[in-house]
């Protein structure tokens, strides 16, 4: 029987001995119940959300999971297009108009060097793998190849729709146990585009596409007026905050509350046994993930930086994008899956390097360095880098040709993305680009790898397939992990 017939199939109609028992390891899904326990086929349309029909095949088809070396990611993501050849694949035997103004200095790795503006990165070489031959030619500032390996071009790069494909924080969410009080899809400090052009750009990518609207990521909020001048450079300042829905209300306390949602519960309950659609699944789901924001003082905590010693502060850089990183590993720390760190660009605040490239990564390169630096050195002190990946990746690249007003235009050809931390084989190299930084010269690395390369470390099964509608989508669109650079 296909998906299609079974699904208009009324639950009145199914007896006992129609059931499907789904039998596997007791490895427990989504919403705390194990396949051997309760998967029957029967109730399939009851449990709703994870817990249709083209889901539960999903977790079947997955059950061979590697193990998780990642218990959660962090991905700073530098939104604009970074011009990676300035960062971590210099060539300084290139043309003057090519190679830039800047030059390469060694790392505590023999042999590999980076960009001279990162002094403390280089220092942490030893825990990173830098991968110099990712390209994708799905056009520019389009981040969504990056987010969920799916290199499609796109009409229209300044909104998202809900027919595109999911995130992999979105399916982290997914994921998610119904019993964690805690997201695990948090993206900070708003979503992707919230600064420019007032706010009216929703670049697609971070969002659940067709998985649905309630594995979209939690976002936090920031004062879009903030900011401070570091050099040439403007740069975003304060921290970002938790929006107002996420608080309770005046003269409603925590036991008002439950109270609330108790009853709310009882009358879904009724309600399901008369619906066999999803819709009122979303809704369920999207009603659970308000009480636990509301009631998680867990989440609340991660975010109050208030108590937090001044000298961690002045590690991370007391920037917006300091403060995300800071508040990035509180989060996991906590139990958040992923944790999305977005450079975004308001103002001068831009990766989008038309003009004057070098005099704003002067600015820009110094801030990067102490934040990625300061995360790294803090998850290693906590005992977390082993458990935590963290990958600094962009949308695209940059030309390898300087321009006539000293920039860099868009170039997805070839550019670099470093990862770091748990699973991660440090002091490695991965592919290279030509000897202009313009084209991929070997190993060739594709949007799609880096997704599953990710999705392998944190344990879920780059194979994984979920639906779009009726149609088995694999996670990683086909992208292999990079073996080479895993420890």
């Amino acid at each position: 029987m296909g998906v299609a017939e079974y699904k208009r199939i009324p639950v009145s109609a199914l007896r006992e001995d129609d059931m499907i028992t789904i039998n596997g390891s007791q490895r427990r899904l989504c919403d705390g119940l194990t396949r051997r326990e309760t998967l029957q086929a029967g109730a399939l349309s009851l449990l709703g959300g994870a817990f249709n029909l083209p889901s539960l095949m999903a977790l079947e088809e997955s059950k061979h999971v590697r193990p998780a070396k990642a218990k959660s990611v962090i991905l700073m993501y530098l939104l604009g297009g970074a011009p990676t050849q300035d960062m971590f694949d210099l060539k300084p035997n290139a043309p003057e108009k090519i190679r830039g103004e800047f030059k390469p200095i060694d790392t505590n790795v023999s042999g590999i060097q980076i960009g001279e503006l990162l002094p403390k990165s280089a220092e942490w070489m030893h825990k990173a793998a830098i991968v110099r031959s990712v390209n994708h030619k799905a056009g520019c500032h389009n981040p969504l190849p990056s987010y969920t390996g799916h290199e499609i071009a796109l009409a229209d790069i300044t909104s998202t729709k809900d027919t595109y494909a999911p995130s992999m924080g979105s399916v982290c969410e997914f994921l998610r146990p119904a019993e964690k009080d805690l997201p695990d899809y948090i993206y900070l400090p708003n979503y992707a585009g919230a600064g420019n052009a007032g706010g009216t750009v929703r670049y697609p990518g971070p969002y659940a596409g067709f998985l649905g609207k309630r594995y979209d990521p939690l976002f936090s909020e920031f004062d879009k007026t903030k900011s401070k001048t570091l050099g040439k450079m403007k740069v975003l300042d304060g921290e970002p905050y938790l929006s107002r829905n996420t608080r309770l209300a005046d003269g409603i306390t925590l036991d008002m509350l439950r109270k609330r949602e108790t009853l709310l519960r009882q009358f879904n309950q009724k309600q399901s046994k008369l619906e066999s659609g999803g819709s009122l699944d979303d809704v369920n789901r999207i009603q659970q993930r308000a009480y636990s924001l509301l009631t998680s003082t867990k989440l609340k905590s991660a975010f109050d930086l208030s108590k937090v010693d001044a000298k961690l502060r002045d590690r991370y850089d007391r920037t917006l994008f300091g403060s995300c990183a800071l508040i990035a590993r509180r989060l996991v720390e906590a139990g958040t899956r992923f944790v999305n760190v977005t450079w975004d660009y308001p103002g001068d605040n831009s990766w989008d390097t038309h003009s004057n490239n070098f005099s704003w990564l002067r600015g820009a390169l110094p801030t990067l360095d102490l934040t990625y630096s300061g995360l790294l050195e803090d998850l290693e002190n906590r005992g977390l880098l082993d458990e935590t990946l963290v990958v600094l990746m962009s949308d695209m690249g940059r030309t390898p040709k300087v321009n006539k007003n000293a920039g860099r235009d868009h170039w997805s050809y070839a550019y670099s993305v470093v990862f770091a931390g748990a699973g991660i084989r440090g002091g490695t190299v991965h592919g290279a680009s030509d000897a202009h930084a313009a084209y991929v010269k070997n190993h060739p690395v594709s949007t799609s790898d880096i997704c599953a390369t990710i999705y392998h470390l944190l344990g879920i099964d780059p194979d994984m397939k979920v639906y779009d509608n009726d149609r088995p989508v694999s996670v990683a669109h086909g992208g292999r992990p990079i073996l080479e650079i895993l420890a």
